[in-house]
This record gives C-alpha cells, sequence and structure tokens, in this order.
C-alpha cells in the first residue's frame, strides 16, 4: 500500500480492475481462479515515465515490432505502464515516432506494459549538456515547429527542455495548457532562469544530477543551477534512475533527504542496451553505443547513454544501496509517477477501481509475475 505492507490480505480482480482488497478472506465466484502467493510482496505495477528501449529495440524505430519488445522486456522487471521516449533528432522524424504510438496504443491488448505515451526528450537542449544527443540537432524551440507536435497533445505525456533557452517560457505554458508535463533537463540554467520557468508551470526535472547545471560563481558569487532549484522546491518532481551507475549511492542519498518519499519518481531511461550482454554494441536512434559497466555509453566512452536498467533493480537499489523502506521505495516507482500524470486513480495503487496493474515480488526483490490489467504478462513463478 501507499503508507504500509499489509501482512495478510487478499485481492479481487473483476473486469481488469481491482473489484475488492481485504484483510480478511474473500469468498471466492463460481469457477474463479485463485492463486495463493505464499507470503510473497503484492504490489501495483512499476510505471516507467522514460524509456527508451531495451534488446536492441529503440523507440525511434517507430514500428509496432519496436514497441512490442521493449514492453514485454520491461513488463518482465514489473513495469506495467510506460512512456516511450524520443531523443534529439528532425521534426519529421520526431512526428513519425508520436504517430505510431498513437496507433500502438489504439491497437496493443494487456500482452504487455501498456504504452501511455510519448516523452519528447530534446531537440530543446542546452548545447552545454548534450549528454548523447546530437548536437547539430540541437536548437531552440520555435513556435511552428513545436506547435505541429502538439496537435499530437494527447499522445504525449511529458517533454524535456532546457528552460533558459529563448523561446522556452513559451513552449512551457504550451504545454502546460495542453496538459502535457514541462521537466527542465539538458540544461545549463541558472537559478534565475529555473525559477521563471516554475512560474510558468515547470513541475518536473529530468534524469536529476545528470546534464544538469548546478551550482557555481557568477563574479564574486555563487549561484544556484537547476539541481539546486529542483531539490530546494518541493512542488518539483524529481526522476532518478537510481541504478547505482548514473547516480552514486550517496548522491541517491542526498536526493531522499531533501525530497522525501514523495517528490522522486524512479525512471530506468533504458536504452536498447537493455537485456543485452556486457560489451554489445546497439544504437540509441543513429548514436553508436555499447554496454560497458552495466550502463549504456557512447561507442566512444565520452559519454553516458542512458541505462541498461529494469524498474525493479531501481527499487532494490534504493532499498539495499540508500536504506529506504520498501514501502517508500515501491511508491517512488508507482504512485510517484502516477499522480505526476494524473492517473493515480487509475494506476500506481492498490485500490478499489483501479486498473488491475501488479507485480508480485520475492524476499530478494526480484519479480515473480507480473499482471496488466488482470492478466499475467510474465511469470516466474516460484511459490
Amino acid at each position: 500500500m501507499p503508507d504500509r505492507i499489509l501482512p495478510s490480505a487478499n485481492v479481487q480482480i473483476a473486469s481488469e480492475k481491482i473489484a475488492a482488497i481485504s484483510e480478511s478472506p474473500i469468498s471466492p465466484k463460481p469457477n474463479e481462479e485463485i492463486i495463493d502467493l505464499a507470503g510473497k510482496f503484492l504490489a501495483p505495477g512499476f510505471i516507467d515515465l522514460h524509456i527508451h528501449g531495451a534488446l536492441g529495440r529503440d523507440t525511434m524505430e517507430a514500428s509496432a515490432e519496436a514497441f512490442d519488445e521493449i514492453c514485454k522486456y520491461h513488463a518482465a522487471g514489473g513495469t506495467t505502464a510506460l512512456a516511450l521516449t524520443t531523443v534529439t533528432a528532425s521534426l519529421t522524424e520526431i512526428l513519425k515516432v508520436v504517430c505510431a504510438i498513437e496507433n500502438y496504443r489504439e491497437h496493443s491488448g494487456n500482452t504487455a506494459a501498456r504504452v501511455l505515451g510519448a516523452h519528447i526528450e530534446g531537440p530543446y537542449f542546452s548545447r552545454e549538456k548534450p549528454g548523447a544527443h546530437r548536437l547539430d540537432l540541437i536548437r531552440n524551440p520555435k513556435h511552428e515547429e513545436y506547435e505541429q507536435l502538439l496537435t499530437h497533445a494527447d499522445a504525449i505525456t511529458q517533454m524535456t527542455l532546457a528552460p533558459e533557452l529563448p523561446g522556452a517560457l513559451d513552449l512551457i505554458d504550451a504545454l502546460c495548457a495542453r496538459g502535457i508535463r514541462a521537466s527542465g533537463g539538458h540544461s545549463d540554467a541558472w537559478d534565475e532562469d529555473a525559477c521563471a520557468a516554475f512560474a510558468h508551470g515547470m513541475r518536473q526535472v529530468t534524469h536529476t544530477f545528470n546534464c544538469m547545471s548546478s551550482t557555481r560563481r557568477r563574479g564574486p558569487y555563487r549561484v544556484a543551477g537547476l539541481l539546486e532549484f529542483a531539490m530546494s522546491e518541493p512542488e518539483i518532481l524529481c526522476e532518478l534512475i537510481a541504478d547505482g551507475r548514473h547516480v552514486s549511492p550517496t548522491l541517491m542519498r542526498m536526493l531522499y533527504n531533501a525530497k522525501g518519499p514523495d517528490n522522486i519518481a524512479f525512471v530506468t531511461d533504458a536504452t536498447a542496451g537493455a537485456g543485452l550482454s556486457e560489451g554489445s554494441s546497439f544504437q540509441l536512434a543513429d548514436i553508436a553505443c555499447i554496454v560497458a559497466d552495466e550502463v549504456g555509453l557512447t561507442r566512444d566512452r565520452a559519454a553516458l547513454a542512458g541505462s541498461t536498467s529494469n524498474m525493479i533493480r531501481l527499487v532494490r537499489n534504493m532499498v539495499e544501496l540508500v536504506d529506504v523502506s520498501l514501502v517508500e521505495a515501491i511508491r517512488m516507482a508507482t504512485l510517484n509517477p502516477a499522480v505526476a500524470l494524473g492517473i493515480e486513480n487509475q494506476k500506481g495503487q492498490l485500490k478499489l477501481g483501479a486498473d488491475a496493474d501488479l507485480v508480485v515480488l520475492s524476499d530478494k526483490l526480484e519479480v515473480l509475475q507480473t499482471f496488466v490489467a488482470g492478466r499475467c504478462v510474465t511469470s516466474h513463478r516460484a511459490f
């Protein structure tokens, strides 16, 4: 549950929804299947706001086959809903992906993690903080360009942008007017840039600590960057890639102590390297990358290129490396991202009437089964 563990409870599923939750026995209906978890954990399915790929497949392929493989792989890690994420590219390429996601959402079933929409990451970034994104495609927001994207607003969950760019505040206004999360990231913003973006509606930052401005001197004075603004502002939700590589355990602990359990959302930022063996090559759109030290790196090893993690690894790391309670770690993977998207009544918690998106975990925090809309989509049963 969002605030506690029920040591003995029963959940009933009907018509793809949670129909009952009780600490007392529930009388089964005739011919109703009964699953005894034998004392294992049952939690809401995980929600990943930021994911590029898996098993050599990339969101930028804009194909149902790629989306299928990505969603099936991450369902095995406990994820039941996710936002497929783009990279910096031409408008034509990004629109192609968004349209493919629109079509996929209409026609995909309950056989893997459900796609919530598209997270548009780029192209409106600081050239000082590109990460693995192509410098030659990074640009300032132009109304005539982003308005073409926003005609597909119903298929877009969030956009990552650098709030200090010329035109960024107008873009944030346009995103908020259409119910799209504006998330600061790949940014070299000063404190006042972040404050202005917040005043216009930015309420999230992307992969906290990574590709993000931090405290520095301006003349004789020490000034905050986007990182410190996000950590100090209670209304900002911080994405966290808790793989132990992108952000060290000490930094993870610092973020937890600053933001508490309600303002952190785990994201994998998983690329096509997820699920591949050490040393494997993969593509992040048209960028050559390699799996090394359990993360994705550009081929020249000069920059991180997303993670190779699934969500259960992030939950387990937060418990084992930061000593956060299991209840709070689960909340960072479930309720917090659901609240950010305004879907907390449908997903992200065990609640009457919510979607029956569930994950069964072992005592060692390994995924044993994943259910999407009450249907088991992956199983490693050991009970």
